[in-house]
């Protein structure tokens, strides 16, 4: 995340769930002197309405309750350093980063998510960003129900200097999958990115339609695909999480990215992903641009949340 100028534009467009979440956090704290049972009862009540869930919003007062026991701390000032800290804790996951690199031929990266959630916006991006760092990239139109979406990664294939497979819209999604990684590994190039469908009203055909395509994407090239990247729309909030959790059951992923993050009050949601998904934020996206998408730092995200720390030049 330390992009120049993005920790800033981070941390201003994080306002909208700053009012929410650290402007409750704050009005808790306003007056008091000690710790008592009203303050944690009401931070359970902020941080479940700042979209943390209350799954992950039990786990973080209860670990805030032993801690505070554990280590003597007496004041609201305390617990809200520790309250950062935990939240930190929540997000960090194993700390991995996507290296778009893989041993033996192109790297291959699954893009999966909700029709709306930004995905094919995030491969367009994704291809962008290969190719300033002089990355080859094919992408591979695999949402083959959704015409915009071929069109829409066409776009993206013009602006990059990207190739693209694409078939007719109705086509069989995991033979454009297989086609790409064949035309990749041919063509000797670097990366493929391949677009797929997130029609979750047909859910189960969705679901046998992307084990389909990660099995075939895998027959091609042994080992692929290489990252399964689920992309996640901040502004669902915890209904985001369980589409999330249909995905879990029939990819193998390995990282999400969170889009519009700029656009909501709901980016709480952040803190709940790894407790609830056990599946690290890889990226996060808060704007348009592809400088708008960049590499998670939970550390950074947290200290840009409450309105603190400085930009990375």
């Amino acid at each position: 995340m330390a992009s120049g100028g993005f920790f800033a534009r981070l941390r201003e467009r994080l306002g909208k769930t700053r009012t929410s979440l650290v402007g409750g956090v704050r009005r808790i704290f306003a007056g008091r002197d000690r710790l008592d049972e009203g303050v944690y009862q009401e931070l359970e009540e902020t941080l479940i309405e700042a979209d943390l869930g209350v799954e992950t919003t039990l786990q973080i007062v209860a670990d805030m309750r032993r801690l505070v026991r554990e280590r003597g701390l007496a004041t609201p000032d305390e617990l809200y350093a520790l309250l950062k800290d935990e939240m930190v804790r929540l997000m960090e996951g194993d700390g991995r980063a996507v290296t778009w690199e893989a041993a033996e031929g192109p790297h291959v990266t699954l893009i999966a998510g909700v029709n709306g959630s930004g995905k094919t916006t995030t491969a367009g991006k994704l291809a962008q960003k290969l190719r300033e760092r002089g990355h080859s990239v094919l992408l591979g139109a695999a949402d083959t129900f959704r015409a915009a979406a071929c069109a829409q990664l066409s776009v993206w294939a013009e602006r990059t200097g990207a190739e693209i497979v694409r078939e007719k819209e109705g086509a069989d999604p995991a033979a454009v999958a297989y086609a790409s990684v064949d035309a990749a590994v041919a063509r000797g190039v670097d990366n493929v990115l391949i677009d797929t469908a997130g029609r979750l009203h047909t859910k189960v055909n969705l679901m046998e339609e992307l084990k389909k395509i990660q099995r075939v994407v895998g027959r091609r090239l042994p080992g692929a695909p290489h990252e399964v990247l689920l992309v996640l729309d901040a502004t669902t909030g915890q209904n985001g999480l369980q589409q999330a959790k249909i995905f879990t059951e029939a990819l193998e992923v390995t990282g999400v990215v969170l889009t519009k993050l700029d656009g909501t009050a709901r980016g709480g949601m952040a803190v709940a992903i790894q407790k609830q998904l056990g599946i690290p934020i890889v990226m996060i996206g808060v704007g348009e641009s592809a400088e708008d998408l960049q590499p998670f730092d939970a550390r950074q995200f947290i200290e840009a949340l409450f309105g603190e720390g400085r930009d990375e030049v």
